[in-house]
C-alpha cells in the first residue's frame, strides 16, 4: 500500500511538473503574442503616418520625388513647340476600347500639345494602363506611364507650366499634365483626366498645365471611377482595368 501511494505521489509530481512546463509555455506564448501585437500596432501607426505624409506631399500627380534644384530648361529631346502649330487639334482616345473625343489647345499650351501630339504619333501611349485613380476631394484618372507604376516617362522632362485655370478649378473633362511638386520642368508623358470638378491648389511652380479636354465619352472614366480604388482606398490603382488602346490626333 505504501508503495502504491509512493507511485501515485510520483505520478502526481510528474503531472504537476508537466503542468508547470505547459504553463510556462503558455505564458511564454502569451508574452510573445503580446510583444508581436505591440510591434504590429507600432508598425501600423508608422504605416498610417507615412501614408498620410505621402498623401499630403503627393497631391501633384507627378512621378518621383521633388527635385531640390529644378532644371529650368528643356533638352534637345523635348519636342519643338512648333509641332503644336498654334492651333486647336481634334482627336480621340480609346479607353478600354471605348472612344473618347478630345480637343487639344495648341495655342494656350504649345509645349504640352507638341509633346502629346509627338508621343501619340509615335504610338507611345497605346496599350498603356492608367495607373492612378483619385476620388476624394479631387477626381482624376492618371494615365500616360508606359510602366504603369507612376514612375515612368518618355525619357525626358520638360516645362514650363502652361494654361493654368485662374480659379484653380479643373473642370470635368479637362486633360492636364502631371508633374513633381514645386517643379515646373518635371513634366513628361503622364497626364490626368478630370471626371468631376476638382480644385487643385498651386505650389511654387504654379498649377497644372491644361492642354485639352474630353468632349465626348467621359462616361467611360466615370464608369471606371465607380468601381473604386484597390483595397478601398481613396487614391491608388483603380479596381477596374483602364487601358489606353488607341489614340489619334489631327
Amino acid at each position: 500500500m505504501a508503495k502504491q501511494k509512493q507511485n501515485l505521489s510520483k505520478a502526481a509530481q510528474e503531472r504537476l511538473k508537466n503542468f508547470e512546463v505547459k504553463s510556462q509555455i503558455v505564458r511564454d506564448n502569451k508574452s510573445v503574442k503580446k510583444r508581436d501585437n505591440s510591434r504590429a500596432i507600432v508598425i501600423s501607426l508608422v504605416a498610417i503616418l507615412v501614408a498620410v505624409g505621402l498623401q499630403f506631399s503627393y497631391v501633384t500627380y507627378g512621378p518621383g520625388k521633388p527635385k531640390p534644384t529644378p532644371v529650368q530648361s528643356n533638352s534637345a529631346a523635348v519636342p519643338d513647340i512648333a509641332l503644336a502649330e498654334n492651333r486647336e487639334w481634334t482627336g480621340s482616345i480609346n479607353l478600354n476600347k471605348t472612344k473618347m473625343d478630345i480637343t487639344l489647345d495648341g495655342k494656350a499650351a504649345p509645349q504640352a500639345v507638341a509633346n502629346f501630339v509627338s508621343l501619340v504619333k509615335k504610338g507611345f501611349f497605346e496599350n498603356t494602363k492608367c495607373h492612378r485613380l483619385t476620388e476624394s476631394g479631387i477626381f482624376v484618372l492618371q494615365c500616360g506611364d508606359p510602366t504603369g507604376t507612376g514612375t515612368g516617362g518618355p525619357g525626358y522632362n520638360w516645362g514650363p507650366v502652361e494654361n493654368v485655370p485662374k480659379d484653380d478649378i479643373y473642370r470635368a473633362g479637362v486633360l492636364a499634365m502631371a508633374r513633381v511638386v514645386d517643379d515646373g520642368y518635371s513634366m513628361g508623358s503622364q497626364f490626368f483626366i478630370v471626371f468631376n470638378n476638382s480644385t487643385l491648389p498651386r505650389d511654387k511652380a504654379s498649377g497644372y498645365t491644361v492642354f485639352g479636354k474630353v468632349t465626348k465619352g467621359l462616361e467611360e472614366v466615370i464608369k471606371i471611377a465607380a468601381k473604386g480604388v484597390v483595397d478601398g482606398a481613396a487614391d491608388g490603382k483603380p479596381v477596374s482595368p483602364a487601358v489606353l488602346s488607341k489614340l489619334s490626333v489631327k
